[in-house]
């Protein structure tokens, strides 16, 4: 496992102004730092962290959603950095990481279509599981199935 504090500590290195804290085996990343940071990890010759094999969303009501990414690199055989990003429930806006890892693009279509989590920049934002029109988004701990035992009728 990649140690976050040593991540930390070249990040604010290599990128002054940039915020990011280790937090336990975690790095936590600012949505507006995202796109910076994700480049630097990739291309960084210490980490070179060039493969997304996991990205999720996760519900912390009432106050924030998440985005969880499991960095790791197939060249430095070395990892995984598990990295996240914060965003607030009213507006869960955050960068795309798909022109940097393009194994992100099913995977925030599948975080935007569950939890709402908006990926600006992303080419193809649409839902991947629910179908259009549906309503909500099903793995928030908010969120009500409707009855399933109820029938609805029509007029009449």
């Amino acid at each position: 496992m990649i140690d976050p504090a040593q991540v930390k500590a070249e990040i604010e290195t290599q990128l002054p102004g940039v915020t990011v804290q280790a937090e336990g085996s975690a790095l936590i990343v600012e949505p507006k730092d995202l796109p910076a940071v994700a480049k630097q990890l990739k291309n960084s010759a210490a980490w070179r962290l060039d493969f997304l094999s996991n990205l999720c969303g996760v519900d912390y009501p009432p106050e924030r959603l998440e985005t969880v990414y499991q960095l790791y690199s197939m060249e430095k055989k070395h990892g995984p950095l598990t990295m996240k990003v914060r965003v607030p429930r009213n507006n869960p806006r955050q960068p795309s990481v798909v022109a940097i890892w393009r194994a992100a693009e099913f995977q925030e279509r599948e975080s935007y279509d569950l939890y709402g989590i908006l990926y600006d920049g992303h080419p193809d934002l649409r839902r991947i599981l629910m179908w259009e029109g549906f309503e909500g988004h099903p793995m928030r701990k908010d969120y009500v199935p409707e009855d399933q035992d109820s029938v609805e009728t029509s007029g009449g």
